[in-house]
């Protein structure tokens, strides 16, 4: 069914004006006690631990660069053992720190879901901030740090809880749906969360005429094509999958027929429209692990590809390359730092977590 409206800042006119939507950062918190940093030099005894790592990772990081990479991810594999940390990295993390430095690897839900799984007081999440807030509002009693603070989101920063306010007022008794690409604040306004991979499921659950979706816009569009429920949809967009075209994949199918494409539903109707599967992070790996496709366009985050390919080097990646700038904020090197200096750490106002909790909870006990 088509979306039966489409709604941003501007359509409000008694919305808070000059108000700037930016990332939010974690509070300055008193650092914990600082650990003297490591060497990091090169050494055979660095060379032999880390052999394993590079076997996972030969794919896609060039030997001379290794060396560079190697000490410093020893030195956090050590340190987290120290720390009795744990440490989360999303699917769109560089392959040195997904493949290399993680515990767990993800989309952002199946990382902080995972978590309240182990056991470490320590959380550090390689990831943007709405990722680490999701992570603490399902681990409020352990320690979230996050590499950098600035690691912010397009998608999460269209949108403020005034908006979600404003929004309920104009549609009043419409059930309202967040993507979990929201900030803390949004949660805690919104009925229920939704991933990318359960957006229909989620939306239809509700047994509504009518749900507000939001950030999202295109990811409203996919699931507005799923079901018969009218989709209102914010004017929110992902700034590396928007940036995909249709054309740009005729070009790709034009040059090799035989080349398999595949896209995340956060992308354009007409890159949607040229794709053989659409599907969700997770669903999109999966995906390439049951049909090992000889050639592939995978229409996402570049390290994705990246992390695939080291996975599953029989598959040739041909890729539109869009690099997500937040997520490229996280390095081996503020990982490290991080894990000296427990800093930055997310804190929630523990009201505020109550409410979004609810939200995000509620899409976890859906049942099947």
């Amino acid at each position: 069914m088509p979306i039966t409206g489409i709604y941003g800042p501007d359509d409000f006119a008694n919305r808070p004006q000059g108000q700037l939507i930016t990332p939010p950062r974690a509070a300055p918190v008193p650092a914990g006690p600082t650990w003297p940093m490591p060497s990091l030099e090169w050494t055979p005894e660095v060379e032999r631990t880390t052999a394993p790592l590079y076997e996972r990772v030969k794919h896609v990081i060039p030997p001379i660069e290794w060396p560079l990479m190697a000490p410093t991810i020893n030195a956090i594999n050590e340190l987290k053992r120290a720390r009795g940390a744990v440490i989360l990295a999303h699917n769109y993390q560089a392959p040195e720190i997904f493949h290399c430095v993680a515990d767990i690897g993800g989309d952002s839900l199946q990382l902080a879901v995972e978590a309240t799984k182990v056991k470490a007081g320590i959380i550090v999440q390689c990831g943007v901030h709405f990722m680490a807030e999701t992570s603490k509002l399902l681990n409020p009693d352990k320690t979230v740090l996050i590499p950098d603070s600035r690691a912010g989101c397009s998608l999460a920063a269209s949108i403020t809880g005034a908006d979600v306010r404003l929004l309920r007022e104009r549609f009043p008794g419409v059930p309202v749906v967040a993507y979990v690409n929201t900030s803390a604040e949004v949660k805690a306004e919104v009925d229920i969360c939704c991933t990318s991979s359960n957006a229909v499921q989620v939306v239809e659950s509700l047994g509504a005429r009518s749900v507000i979706f939001l950030p999202d816009r295109y990811l409203a569009t996919y699931v507005a094509s799923k079901t018969d429920v009218n989709i209102i949809a914010w004017k929110g967009a992902c700034e590396v999958h928007e940036r995909f075209t249709g054309e740009e994949l005729r070009t790709f199918r034009e040059a090799d027929p035989s080349v398999q494409i595949i896209a995340h539903p956060e992308c354009p109707p007409d890159v949607l429209a040229e794709a053989d599967f659409t599907g969700s992070t997770a669903h999109m790996i999966n995906w390439v692990r049951a049909k090992r496709p000889r050639r592939l366009v995978m229409i996402t985050e570049c390290s994705m590809a990246d992390n695939v390919r080291a996975e599953l080097p029989e598959v040739e990646m041909l890729r539109p390359c869009n690099l997500c700038p937040h997520m490229k904020r996280i390095t081996l090197a503020n990982i490290l730092e991080s894990l000296l200096t427990l800093r930055e750490e997310v804190t929630i106002d523990p009201a505020l977590a109550e409410r979004a909790r609810r939200s995000v909870e509620r899409m976890i006990n859906l049942k099947n």
